[in-house]
């Protein structure tokens, strides 16, 4: 990413009305998530504690946004029967929730007739993407600016097709 390039937390301040992330994979290996999935594996615990050392950047991050009327949503597109990682990230999506995201769940056969891009995003008010790439272990391949109007176009309707059709985190079942 250039040096230049604005950070996610800035981006999701100078977001007006909507900021949306589009997850597509059943795994991910990003470092700052290691020891909690770890812990996670052998003891079924997982930190739900809006106010942890984890959890409670994201939760302010998220809550400032909301009540500067910034819609943010969620959705996760994923195989199953889920991953581990998958049930993983179910039992903290609490902490999403209760920081005012919405967070959906569509399972990945429900999705074959969407035209989705090539890789996870967020995309600001419709026009600037935040592509997240990805190594194939699920290690983070760094961040990638775009604008342009074509490709957010995408992404807007890739995003909504997904929202219409996923199941809201509170009626997703993990299978």
């Amino acid at each position: 990413m250039p040096q230049n390039a604005p950070s996610f937390s800035s981006m999701l301040e100078a977001a007006e009305h909507s900021a949306v992330h589009l997850e597509m994979r059943d795994a991910y290996g990003v470092g700052g998530e290691t020891n909690d999935f770890t812990t996670w594996q052998r003891t079924g615990q997982r930190d739900i504690d809006r106010n942890s050392a984890h959890w409670a950047p994201w939760v302010d991050l998220v809550s400032r946004a909301v009540s500067r009327g910034v819609s943010v949503r969620r959705a996760r597109i994923v195989s199953e029967p889920v991953s581990d990682y998958i049930r993983f990230e179910h039992a903290g999506t609490t902490v999403n929730l209760s920081a005012g995201e919405e967070v959906r769940w569509l399972p990945r056969r429900r999705a074959s007739d969407i035209a989705l891009p090539g890789n996870d995003f967020w995309l600001f008010d419709g026009h600037l993407i935040r592509w997240n790439h990805f190594a194939g272990n699920g290690s983070s391949g760094g961040p990638e600016i775009a604008d342009d109007p074509v490709t957010a176009k995408l992404c807007s309707e890739a995003f909504e097709a997904v929202w219409a059709r996923a199941v809201p985190h509170e009626r997703y079942e993990i299978r």
